[in-house]
């Protein structure tokens, strides 16, 4: 059987180095396309485009990974920006939203994390925290928390007992977006993870899985992406 072909959209960068090159770059950090390969799919890089070709990218892939990244910019979500919140990243709003439309009105299965879950909830009509304590150790480290998954969730079926998960993240998602329900939290409340019920597979993750070692919620979605593929 062929493997499930999943997109993973990209930063957009100013400036990258690499050689004697120093030039604006798309890029994903590695542990991502590793992720997706070690849950069984394969791995193409989605750099930002114009939002209208989105619905042409999305159908010829059979799964679709929202990465993270910079804040999503709030005027998104009908908020003023506060002192904590980071720089606007435009395009990829733009972008990531088109992606995350095409993908649920075609029931391509679809994982958001961190910023990629962030997104999701702000698509479906939700709202975000703009800053949290407690989530970030130090910058440019990742840190490392439980979850606990709320019985009865997909989320739940995937991962069913507690666990630690590498954490780098100062928002969170606050009032939900339509639809969506809360699938795990971290021992202070924080949402951690929301999904939509049901059919087509769409579940979003507050932490960085591509930084661990557990590829339970890839396989679970390259799973998916494999039996549409083949329905």
């Amino acid at each position: 059987m062929t493997e499930p072909l999943i997109g993973v959209s990209t930063y957009l960068e100013p400036s990258a180095r690499w050689g004697v090159w120093d030039l604006p770059a798309a890029l994903l950090p590695a542990g991502y396309p590793r992720l997706v390969q070690a849950g069984g799919g394969l791995a193409a890089m989605l750099p930002p485009d114009e939002p209208a070709a989105a619905a042409r990218v999305v159908a010829r892939l059979d799964g679709l990974v929202i990465a993270g990244g910079p804040d999503v910019e709030p005027g998104r979500y009908g908020a003023e920006r506060e002192p904590l919140t980071g720089p606007p990243a435009e395009e990829r709003d733009a972008w990531e939203l088109a992606l995350i439309a095409a993908a649920l009105e075609s029931g391509t299965p679809l994982l958001g994390i961190c910023r990629g879950m962030q997104l999701l909830n702000v698509a479906l009509g939700g709202t975000l925290v703009q800053h949290l304590e407690g989530h970030t150790e130090t910058v440019g480290t990742f840190g490392a928390h439980p979850v606990k998954p709320v019985p009865g969730t997909r989320y739940a079926a995937i991962v069913a007992e507690e666990a630690d998960v590498p954490t780098y993240h100062h928002q969170a998602v606050d009032r939900l977006g339509r639809g969506l329900v809360v699938s795990a939290h971290a021992a202070d409340g924080t949402v951690e993870a929301v999904e939509l019920p049901g059919e087509p597979w769409v579940l979003g993750v507050q932490w960085h899985p591509e930084m661990g070692q557990d590829a339970r919620v890839m396989a679970a979605l390259v799973a998916a992406a494999a039996a549409r593929s083949t329905s």
